[in-house]
């Protein structure tokens, strides 16, 4: 009984060997052998070894598993990556900041007043065969012409002939000052004269004015119409709009177009003739009258009239601007008008003395059954009776060139001077036969 008490207060925990008799007394020692008078560690209460409130055990460090443990080499590897890795990462966000600090500092103005980089002062001469060049030695020979008369006024451009004051210019500029009304010259350096007309030509829309007491005057340098080419640069001035001095280029887009322009009168007086240079240098209102010069900066046309697409007005009262067609009277037909308005007063057409049926639709130009008023339509003596023309002829050819119509065959003849020959190719009772003609002269209003 005593025993198994024994053995119970114990707590089933083994105890020391039994000491034999005789044997001297042992001093306790621990499990390594150590005597437990000398082991520091202290003796756990075998009643208090789990305690659920007390802090976890210091745990060392963690260890690779499954794995054998980096290498000195491998170590250092790993830490040169870290090292660039940490660089660029710097790089990056310093310039990340940078930016940013960069941005604010130009959007906000820190640091100073924003100026801009600009271009220097450079020469302002330009080449002679330059637009600007052209346009620099053409401009003060340009003049821009303000009419006003009891009914109308309008505006247009005029060319300097000479230093008498002659200025050239477009019949339609100046027709609406009449008899009574006024004309304003301005030049490009800002003077500005009065000016009264010389003389003026509805058939070739042309007109001279003249200016008094006006020094420094630039007379614009005359070319050839002939010597023109399809393809050639040319550059336009004038006042489109009342906007002087505009300057603006393009090519000669063909040659010898028939154009007429005018016709309000309800006889036909006012009609113009032109066989005209084309443009698709930008021609406005305002223009007319104004220099068509090649690149050497010499007049070669003298712009006259557009080709409008319609206005997209219901009433068609607005004024189109340009399609790039426009057209120019050929300076050496320019020349010559000019010449005649200036020394006689008037200007002189070259004529064949026939009379033309404006209402024939077929191909060609027919010479009419009757003239006006009764007359024959071949004039007796004229330059048709003696080329051997009748009435009801068709012409069809003028040295070779074709015409399709009456317009086109005066526009034809216009082209030429009074006493100039010419071919014609006529039809007559369905036979071809060619004739040769001298141009008569009648004088124009």
């Amino acid at each position: 009984m005593s025993a198994e008490v024994a053995s119970a207060d114990a707590d089933f925990e083994p105890g020391p060997p039994a000491q034999a008799p005789g044997d001297a007394p042992q001093a306790p020692t621990t499990a390594s052998g150590t005597p437990a008078s000398l082991d520091p560690t202290p003796v756990p209460d075998p009643w208090h070894r789990y305690d659920p409130w007390a802090p976890a055990p210091l745990i060392g460090p963690l260890q690779q598993t499954g794995a054998a443990p980096p290498t000195h080499q491998q170590r250092r590897n790993r830490t040169r990556k870290l090292l660039l890795v940490s660089g660029l990462m710097l790089a990056l966000v310093s310039g990340g900041v940078g930016g940013v600090v960069g941005a604010y500092l130009e959007r906000d103005g820190v640091g100073g007043d924003v100026v801009l980089p600009q271009a220097g002062a450079e020469d302002g001469g330009r080449a002679a065969g330059s637009v600007a060049g052209i346009a620099a030695r053409a401009l003060p020979s340009v003049v821009t012409l303000h009419v006003s008369g009891d009914e109308e006024s309008g505006t247009g451009t005029g060319i300097v002939l000479d230093t008498r004051g002659h200025i050239l210019t477009n019949n339609h500029v100046v027709q609406p000052a009449g008899g009574d009304g006024e004309i304003s010259v301005s030049f490009s350096g800002g003077q500005t004269a009065k000016a009264k007309v010389v003389g003026h030509d509805t058939g070739y829309d042309l007109a001279v004015v003249q200016v008094s007491r006006v020094r420094g005057l630039r007379p614009m340098p005359l070319g050839n119409s002939d010597n023109v080419r399809v393809g050639d640069p040319v550059v336009a001035i004038g006042a489109p709009f009342d906007l002087d001095n505009t300057v603006t280029a393009g090519i000669i887009s063909a040659k010898d177009r028939p154009i007429t322009a005018g016709g309000d009168a309800a006889d036909g007086s006012d009609v113009s003739y032109v066989d005209a240079l084309q443009t698709d240098a930008p021609i406005n209102p305002g223009n007319s009258g104004g220099p068509l010069l090649d690149a050497q900066g010499r007049v070669v046309g003298i712009n006259s009239a557009i080709r409008s697409a319609d206005d997209g007005t219901d009433t068609g009262d607005g004024q189109a601007g340009s399609i790039g067609l426009g057209f120019a009277i050929p300076v050496n037909q320019a020349k010559r008008v000019a010449e005649e308005l200036i020394n006689a007063g008037k200007a002189t057409h070259p004529v064949i003395g026939v009379t033309l049926d404006m209402d024939y639709t077929g191909d060609g130009a027919r010479v009419a059954t009757k003239g006006s008023g009764g007359d024959p339509a071949v004039t007796p003596g004229g330059p048709g009776a003696r080329a051997g023309l009748k009435a009801g002829d068709v012409i069809t050819e003028v040295d070779g060139e074709r015409v399709h119509s009456g317009d086109e065959l005066i526009v034809r003849t216009r082209a030429h001077r009074p006493g100039d020959h010419l071919r014609l190719t006529l039809r007559r009772d369905g036979k071809d036969m060619t004739v040769s003609l001298v141009l008569g002269s009648s004088t124009g209003d």
